[in-house]
């Protein structure tokens, strides 16, 4: 598997363990933006954002185009 499908794989585990949360949990915008440590939320905008961020640019060397 490539890196960027592997990538896009994490990304989708992130989004459905999100979404079981969510239908569990509920989600407050507080706990999104700004959790608490050991939050199971905690950290993960960010990591998703990183990895969104590594697939655009996987994508772009792919292309020859620049971001």
């Amino acid at each position: 598997m490539s890196d960027k499908a592997e990538k896009i794989k994490k990304m989708l585990e992130m989004q459905k363990q999100f979404i079981e949360y969510e239908h569990k949990n509920g989600v407050d915008p507080k706990d999104y933006f700004a959790p608490e440590p050991g939050h199971m939320l905690d950290g993960y905008r960010q990591q998703y954002r990183d990895l969104a961020m590594e697939v655009v640019d996987l994508a772009h060397a792919e292309k020859g185009s620049e971001r």
